[in-house]
């Protein structure tokens, strides 16, 4: 067990978590949104730091990362847990699981050190580190130790995220992360608050934060059947991609397939990715990439 960072301490024994733009006010012995941070008599604690349910070494292009370190792989991690409950998660089985066995959390995963991570990386000649499949803002305590042992080392860093962190978090950081794949899952709050649990201002106002801080960044949206997939809201994400972060930022535009709590939802046609993809590039995006097709 971890004290976590980012929480200010409130009356009752109560805290206030600003790892994340949920903000949550957690009672004692009881857990946020996330599921992996508990208040225990007023000090919370991250259950995850140093427990891995995943390790895997990936192809830099499958995060995806088109324009960061091409052709090389990636050692990537994750702990159990999100901030967000995406009724669509294609990792909902290690996402959400926090939330279907919460007495099982701190047991889940394997010890990995970040120490041993880093070995990880450098016995097999990844150049990276990814931290991935589940959202890292909320493992926040160990990612943080392992980009900056593995900065020491000559590693990269790299995060796939749902863009959803505080600006406090970002600028922890923001020192050690040298490339960000963000979801940007659509363009309307309605979206947002009934698929994802969160709001899309706080996503909006990162992306534009972290081309300010020069990180690498790469933006992908799922184009989701009947969802998010109209050419006038898949128009408006390229128009603030274009305006608020840059025409060469690449845009990774990816089919969905059923899954999770979107069983009964159609697959994308690859028609309708393509299309995107034409979008992307009238509003004057230079890099548009199609996914899972």
């Amino acid at each position: 067990m971890h004290e976590a960072l980012l929480y200010k301490k409130l009356d009752g024994k109560e805290v206030k978590c600003n790892l994340c733009n949920q903000g949550c006010i957690i009672n004692n012995r009881k857990r946020g949104i996330c599921g992996v941070r508990e208040n225990r008599d007023g000090i919370l604690y991250t259950l995850v730091y140093g427990k891995a349910i995943a390790e895997n070494i990936d192809p830099i292009e499958k995060k995806p990362f088109y324009h960061f370190l091409p052709g090389t792989y990636s050692l990537s991690i994750a702990t159990v847990g999100c901030n967000f409950r995406c009724l669509h998660c294609q990792n909902a089985d290690i996402s959400q699981i926090s939330k279907k066995r919460p007495e099982d959390v701190e047991i889940l995963g394997k010890d990995l050190s970040p120490q041993e991570v880093v070995k990880h990386a450098l016995d097999n000649n990844c150049p990276s580190i990814s931290y991935t499949y589940t959202e890292p803002t909320i493992f926040l305590e160990y990612a943080l130790d392992c980009m900056k042992l593995a900065r020491k080392k000559g590693l990269k860093n790299t995060w796939v995220s749902n863009g959803y962190m505080t600006k406090e978090a970002l600028d922890l950081i923001a020192p050690y992360l040298d490339a960000i794949n963000v979801d940007l899952k659509t363009f309307t709050e309605e979206f947002y608050q009934e698929v994802c649990g969160a709001r899309l201002k706080p996503v909006l106002e990162n992306l534009i934060d972290i081309k300010k801080r020069g990180i690498h960044l790469e933006i992908t949206t799922l184009i989701i059947p009947g969802k998010n997939d109209s050419e006038k809201e898949l128009k408006q994400i390229a128009d603030f991609i274009k305006k608020k972060v840059g025409a060469d930022t690449p845009w990774h535009v990816s089919r969905f397939f059923p899954y999770y709590k979107m069983e009964d939802v159609p697959s994308t046609p690859v028609e309708k990715v393509q299309r995107a993809v034409e979008i992307g590039k009238e509003v004057g995006l230079k890099y548009v990439y199609a996914g899972n097709v």
